[in-house]
Order: C-alpha cells, then sequence, then structure tokens
C-alpha cells in the first residue's frame, strides 16, 4: 500500500485532521496555566499548588498513554484517537461547573486519562502513513497544531475570564473543542499501514522490553522530560512575575503574551524540514541553545526584552520538540508505537514533576531561580545526546565486526 503523498487530496484532509488533533490536545489541556494566579487568588492556595492543575492532568496523561497505545492496536488508531477527542472536549467543557477546588483536581485528572488517545497515537500514524522523506515535515506540522492550540487555549483563556470569568471561559473553549472534534472524525483517512489485532499483553509488553533495552531509544527519549520540563516550568511562573509589580499585567495581556506560541508554530515546520536536510543531532543542539538563549534574555527587567525572550525560548522548544519526536519514531523500527509512548510518557512527566518542582525555585529564588532551574535541565541534554550518537557509533562497529 502506498503512502499519502504530498498534492493530494488525503494528505491535505489528513494535515487538516492532524493540525486539529493537535489544536484541540493542547488548548483543553493548558487552559488553566494563565489561571494560576487567579486560582491562587480565588481558592487561598500557593502558587505551587495552583500548578496542581495542570501537573495532575499532564501526571496522568503520562501514563495513560501506555493504555492508548495498546488499544489502539485492538480498535484502531483512528477511532481511539476520535474518542479521545470527544471525550477530552467534553469533559473542558463539564470542568467549567467545578465547584470546588478538590473538584476542579478531579475534573482535571479525568481528563488527562481521556486526553491520551491523540498523544499516544498521533505520532505512530504520522510514521506509519506518510512518506519517511517527508516524515520531518509532516510531524512538525502535527506539533504546529499543538502550539497554536496551547497559544490559542492560553490566549482565549485570558480574554474570556477578564470578559465573563475562568468558567465561561473554560465552558466556551471547551464547546469549540467538540466542534473541532467532528471535524478531525470527518477529515482524518482511515489508517493503511496498520491492522486492527487482538490486543495481546505479554507481546505488549514485551515490545516495551525492547524499548527499554535499548540504550540509544532510551536515551532519546529521556530528552521528552527535559524539554518539557523546562518549558512547563516557564510557562507556570511567567504568569506569576507578571501580575506581580512592577508590571501588573491583566489575565488578558498576559494571555496576549502567549502569541509567542506563533514562533512555535514556524519553528516545529522550520526546524524539522532543516533536520531532514542536516540531521536530527546537529539541529537539535542547535535548538536547545536557542532556548537557553532565550530563557537568560528572560532575566532582563525590561518588559518588550523579557517577552523577546520568552518568543525566543518557545521558538527553540519547539524545533528541539519536533526533531527529538521525529528522531525517537525514526530509530524505533517494530516497536515504534511503544517508543512514541514512552517518549510521550517522559515528556508529560517532565511537565508534571518539574512544573510543580520549579515552584520550589520560584517560592524561593523568584525568576532568577527558575531561569537557574531551566538552565540546569538543559545542560543535562548535551551529554545525553552526545552518549546516544555514541551508542549508535558502537552498534555501526558492532555491525561491521559481525559482517566480517
Amino acid at each position: 500500500m502506498k503512502y499519502i503523498q504530498p498534492h493530494t487530496k488525503d494528505y491535505q484532509h489528513a494535515s487538516i485532521a492532524l493540525f486539529i488533533s493537535g489544536f484541540v490536545t493542547f488548548a483543553t489541556l493548558y487552559t488553566t496555566q494563565p489561571l494560576m494566579p487567579v486560582f491562587a487568588e480565588e481558592f487561598g492556595i500557593s502558587a505551587a499548588a495552583a500548578s496542581v492543575t495542570l501537573s495532575i492532568s499532564t501526571g496522568i496523561l503520562a501514563f495513560s498513554l501506555l493504555m492508548a497505545a495498546a488499544l489502539a492496536d485492538g480498535f484502531g488508531r483512528k477511532t481511539i484517537m476520535t474518542l479521545s477527542l470527544f471525550s477530552t472536549s467534553i469533559l473542558g467543557l463539564l470542568t467549567a461547573f467545578s465547584p470546588n477546588f478538590a473538584a476542579l483536581l478531579v475534573m482535571r485528572g479525568l481528563l488527562g486519562f481521556f486526553l491520551a488517545g491523540v498523544p499516544a497515537i498521533a505520532m505512530t500514524y504520522v510514521g506509519e502513513e506518510f512518506d519517511p522523506k517527508g516524515l520531518g515535515k509532516m510531524m512538525g506540522l502535527y506539533i504546529s497544531g499543538t502550539s497554536l492550540g496551547g497559544m490559542s487555549g492560553r490566549l482565549l483563556t485570558g480574554l474570556l475570564t477578564d470578559l465573563f470569568g475562568w468558567r465561561e471561559a473554560l465552558g466556551i473553549i471547551g464547546a469549540i473543542s467538540v466542534v473541532l472534534s467532528y471535524l478531525f472524525w470527518h477529515l482524518l483517512p482511515r489508517p493503511r499501514h496498520s491492522v486492527k489485532q487482538q490486543t495481546n499483553f505479554k507481546k505488549t509488553c514485551g515490545a516495551y522490553r525492547a524499548v527499554l533495552v535499548n540504550r540509544r531509544l532510551m536515551l532519546l527519549i529521556s530528552l521528552g522530560f527535559i524539554l518539557m520540563g523546562s518549558f512547563v516550568t516557564m510557562f507556570n511562573y511567567i504568569g506569576f512575575q507578571l501580575m506581580a509589580p512592577p508590571y501588573r499585567l491583566s489575565q488578558t495581556v498576559i494571555g496576549l503574551i502567549f502569541i509567542v506560541y506563533l514562533a512555535g508554530a514556524l519553528s516545529s515546520v522550520y526546524m524539522g524540514k532543516k533536520a531532514d536536510a542536516f540531521g536530527s543531532p546537529l539541529m537539535i543542539k542547535i535548538a536547545i541553545a536557542i532556548m537557553g538563549s532565550g530563557a537568560l534574555i528572560t532575566l532582563f527587567s525590561w518588559l518588550p526584552l523579557k517577552i523577546a525572550g520568552i518568543a525566543v525560548f518557545t521558538f527553540g522548544f519547539f524545533g528541539a520538540h519536533s526533531i527529538a519526536s521525529s528522531w525517537v519514531g525514526q530509530k524505533a523500527d517494530d516497536q515504534r508505537v511503544q517508543a512514541s509512548s514512552l517518549y510521550l510518557l517522559s515528556y508529560y512527566l517532565g511537565s508534571s514533576l518539574a512544573g510543580s518542582f520549579g515552584g520550589f525555585f520560584w517560592i524561593h529564588f523568584a525568576w532568577t531561580g527558575i531561569i537557574a532551574f531551566i538552565a540546569g535541565l538543559l545542560l543535562i541534554a548535551y551529554p545525553v545526546i552526545f552518549f546516544a550518537e555514541r551508542e549508535k557509533k558502537q552498534l555501526s562497529r558492532e555491525c561491521v565486526e559481525a559482517k566480517d
């Protein structure tokens, strides 16, 4: 069976559908991030406690990915992604009616559970259905949807909260997501390269074991924790700084800052294409260096320069994530579903754990502490990439020796 080729109707429909899937997933997931200062004030909780509204979703999401990947083999890629999108959208709508903070956390936890179907399978769908020569570009398109979804969710939440209140904001975004979920179901082509098969627990465990013992693949997978941990820490606490003196910005203005996600939408496609041309190792090192540069720029107190730093950081992050995710898919062979799931497990654990742990640095060291924490995480990425490349060279030598 042929791959989905550029300039065809299926290619156009699949591109739009995958963009929508990333958009809805991340718009819904990150609606509470700009609301953390509001939750802290309304419910009388700390910044770290308010961050749990996101961490509980990403933490449960991280482990639910493993289940979603297994179910996809039995029920089909498109079916699981569609059910995931509709369930997530409806739960996002119901979150608006949470009577207290505990109920809000319960709803956000359920949302994280049902959210898993899209990120667990979308990367696999791309890897299986599209021509490998253009894999970086198509993965970048999906991730550009996630970046615009994250931006729109945050931006609309801030604007609608100032106009109507946070409950109305979550309700409106949930309703929009339901409509987009229907469009996804209508547009996504039926998978051609995956066959429904009975879920076999023993076989699934064997596939995960094959990934876990692959040292190079596990090193690449760990990049997800580093990248997402850094990114979520930045955006979890920037709102607290900008609502405090000397800035005292409103929710709407803080929401508008998330327009920097447009840099991510451009970066994911651009850097993905560059990785196809020049190789993933070189381009991901450059992307991480861009992240570090942007983080350091945010230490300046002048607001326009601080926002520029956030934009540079965002550009680097989405480029690095696009490259890392496609790199994992390329090296996973027959365990592509499991490798993608473990990458995303690492990715969302970074969001949950590092995002909440960053609260310690904010409380004790303010913004300087946040940037020091992010810089420490990013520096770890370079030896990880180095050892992953060394594993590749070692495997190449062993193959040559085996032939001799």
